[in-house]
């Protein structure tokens, strides 16, 4: 407690005293948590994969490998576990936070009973900082209008710079510095590409802090947008790969599993499960299907050594600062490999959400797109499959390929038998309360005047020292779109159920879709490493006993109501916090304005803009949303209105014939969605109808999942259609855009998405 001054009349007569500055526990280290991302349990080098990974091979080599760490099934869940040391439900976090719903478990709001790492750290003294995706605050909290809360400044970082959503155009990402948008550094002609801007970033961060203040130790929170799609990186990197995967998912599959033999990082006996009937089998692909899906996968190993080597320069950077030995370095992955490529691979990944299944021979004749500019590529299931080696299923399930990722450790001096694989049984919420054990510190009973809530983790730090330490916990329950399952002393049930998801896994996939009527398998983990032996009907009475346990743990942590959906979950979506927004007036010379912030064109839209058009003529962008992934834009091209959609990249454009005359003019675009897929769209000029069309399909309910927002005047990144280069400024002064969507009843087929997204 600092000592109270004494006040006298002069300085002479009184004295002084200083609150002293927060200082952690002597020798505390310095802590790196980095965060991959749709990274399976098979796809590092260091547990088994001949993919290049070799700066995590390396702190793997340096420290430990647990091969029996668990998380969520999905992106914004475990990283509440991680930063909060609590379970996903527990924190609001049960789905992804674009989605909050009017349930406690699922608002989507870390609440403040909660305080997150970077808050204890930093009223502890350290230094803070996030770089990387967040994908933390809830849909509506995302514009520039905040509310800043939940973003990482809010949430106790000192320093951001990363990217709010899911996931971002690597070449042209939506990014945030501390509380506000800007522009990439550099274009992606000039050699952009994210994963190298947020090391540089993170490199920036430290040595600034370090030059400052050398004593004072930082959390650096880095979460790379690799390896989720789209698999984006340098033509190099994935072209080191041609040929690699031509043998298939089977072969390539039995491989990993024979190296994690030899490793050690599978037990003895482990049993390699069978490929489920709905992934083909490599040998029945056609050939130009192999040829696809092996460039697909190339693309995506590019992109995972590509991460692995800017990762390189982060740990030589804290080596030549000499800091690295004293830094806690932990690597992880937030959920298993992604299947949200579909059977066939993707060449827009937007497509998945909202459930269009891929053409192979459109992918096919755009080979050469893959991993580059005009591609937003994603692998097929086959490889997420093969990714996950031993295991089965992916993202999004509780069956061991959704929640066992690689968690690997470093920390000098610190640790027994550096190299060696730890067995015990731990998870995501065991993160913080393992840094908090490393550093001598313990939770506050009481942050800002709330009490918290008690974590659900326990620390790890035992196993550091000992290999045959206890696990830190003998229960843990699942909970994932439906699917659930439950660990208990060595024990997993886990149900068949795979619910409301995708059209094609409702085609394909085995299992239940009705929570009356699931399945719980039952698996004794100790001695069946990949969950590959149902000894349910052996064990009928276990079996019930797990069930109910589930139950119990449901509703401790908030999980209730189920929910087995994945796109028509928005049926419960939290409306927007000022109503549904049918008209918006905007003026150039601002931000990007958030998509989540102007009307939706899904059932029809008319925008005007007030234009004054010299006498020389105009050309540019009026405004855009999006790119030649999925976008809109309406512009001047030589003087002559057009609106070009990119819809799912499929693109469609209309120009009028003539440029628009000199002097004030009122340009009007109408669309009205037709009763089948599409409808006309018509361009006016003062009240002169210049050009109509009929628009081929209808306009996605969603333009970007981590796109930038609509521009007005200019545009940035890459383009929604060829006319242009961006930013192709407008040189008509433009005074405002309208922008209105009328209400309008969607048809059945939608109507319940539309209607949930509050837009009609």
């Amino acid at each position: 407690m600092a000592e109270r001054a004494s006040i006298g009349r002069t300085t002479a007569e009184s004295t002084p005293a200083f609150t002293p500055p927060p200082r952690p526990p002597s020798g505390a280290p310095h802590v790196v948590l980095v965060v991959l991302d749709d990274l399976g349990f098979g796809q590092l080098g260091s547990f088994g994969s001949d993919l290049a990974t070799p700066t995590i091979d390396r702190v793997a080599a340096e420290g430990l490998r647990y091969n029996r760490f668990h998380v969520t099934a999905l992106c914004s869940p475990t990283r509440a576990c991680l930063l909060t040391g609590r379970n996903h439900h527990a924190v609001g976090m049960g789905f992804l936070s674009d989605l909050p719903t009017g349930f406690p478990g699922y608002n989507g709001r870390i609440p403040a009973s909660a305080a997150a790492l970077p808050r204890i750290l930093r009223d502890a003294g350290y230094s803070t900082f996030a770089v990387g995706k967040w994908h933390l605050a809830p849909r509506w909290e995302q514009s520039a209008s905040g509310p800043f809360a939940r973003w990482p400044l809010g949430l106790g970082f000192e320093r951001y710079y990363g990217f709010l959503a899911g996931d971002t155009n690597q070449w042209t990402p939506a990014l945030v510095r501390d509380n506000g948008f800007i522009e990439p550094p550099r274009s992606p002609a000039q050699g952009y590409h994210l994963t190298e801007d947020l090391v540089d970033q993170a490199i920036r961060l430290i040595q600034d802090q370090h030059q400052a203040t050398p004593a004072k130790p930082f959390f650096l929170y880095l979460a790379t947008g690799a390896t989720h799609a789209p698999h984006h990186a340098p033509r190099e990197f994935i072209d080191r790969y041609r040929g690699h995967f031509d043998d298939g998912w089977d072969a390539w599959r039995a491989s990993t599993f024979e190296r994690q033999q030899a490793l050690g990082i599978v037990p003895p006996g482990t049993t390699l499960t069978a490929r489920p009937p709905w992934v083909d089998a490599w040998g029945d692909l056609s050939e130009d299907q192999r040829r696809l899906f092996a460039r697909l996968m190339e693309s995506f190993a590019g992109f995972l050594s590509h991460t692995d080597e800017q990762l390189g320069r982060l740990v030589s950077f804290l080596e030549t600062l000499g800091v690295l030995d004293d830094t806690l370095l932990l690597v992880c992955s937030d959920n298993g490999t992604s299947a949200e490529g579909g059977p066939y691979g993707s060449i827009n990944e937007h497509r998945f959400t909202h459930d269009v299944l891929d053409d192979p021979a459109e992918t096919l004749a755009r080979l050469d797109d893959l991993g580059g500019f005009r591609a937003y590529n994603h692998y097929p299931w086959g490889w997420a499959w093969a990714g996950n080696t031993p295991l089965r299923l992916w993202k999004r399930y509780t069956w061991l390929g959704g929640v066992r990722t690689p968690l690997v450790a470093r920390w000098p001096g610190r640790l027994a038998d550096a190299g060696t694989v730890r067995p015990q049984f731990c998870h995501a919420v065991d993160v913080l309360p393992t840094v908090l054990d490393a550093i001598g510190l313990e939770v506050p009973p009481v942050v800002d005047g709330v009490t918290q809530q008690p974590l659900n983790g326990a620390s790890l730090l035992p196993t550091f020292a000992d290999p045959d330490a206890p696990s830190p916990r003998d229960t843990q329950y699942f909970e994932m779109i439906g699917s659930r399952a439950i660990y208990h002393d060595g024990w997993k049930a886990t149900t068949d159920h795979v619910g409301d998801q995708l059209a094609v896994e409702r085609e394909r996939l085995e299992g239940s879709r009705d929570f009356d009527t699931d399945r719980w398998c039952l698996f004794h983990l100790d001695d069946d490493f990949s969950e590959a032996h149902d000894r349910a009907d052996e064990e009928p009475e276990l079996t019930g006993q797990l069930v109910e346990r589930w139950w119990i743990e449901a509703g401790r942590n908030q999980v209730l109501p189920l929910d087995d959906s994945l796109i028509k979950r928005v049926r419960a979506l939290e409306p927007a916090p000022y109503g549904p927004r049918r008209r918006a007036v905007l003026r150039p010379g601002g931000g990007p304005v958030s998509e989540d912030s102007i009307p939706s064109l899904l059932g029809g839209f008319v925008l005007e803009a007030r234009l004054d058009v010299p006498a020389a003529g105009s050309e540019g962008v009026v405004c855009a949303l999006g790119d030649w992934n999925n976008g809109w834009a309406c512009y001047l091209l030589a003087g002559r209105p057009v609106v070009a959609f990119s819809l799912l990249g499929t693109p469609w454009r209309l120009a009028a014939p003539e440029p628009l005359a000199a002097g004030a003019r009122t340009l009007t675009v109408e669309y009205r969605r037709g009763s089948t897929p599409g409808g006309p769209l018509g361009i006016r000029v003062v009240d002169s109808v210049v050009a109509d069309g009929l628009v081929p399909l209808d306009l996605p309910f969603r333009w970007q999942i981590g796109g930038a927002g609509l521009l007005l005047g200019r545009d940035r990144g890459f383009p929604v259609s060829d006319d242009y280069e961006p930013p192709f400024p407008c040189t008509a002064g433009l005074r405002f855009v309208l922008l209105e969507a009328p209400a309008a009843p969607p048809r059945d087929a939608d109507a319940e998405v539309a209607a949930a997204l509050r837009h009609e």
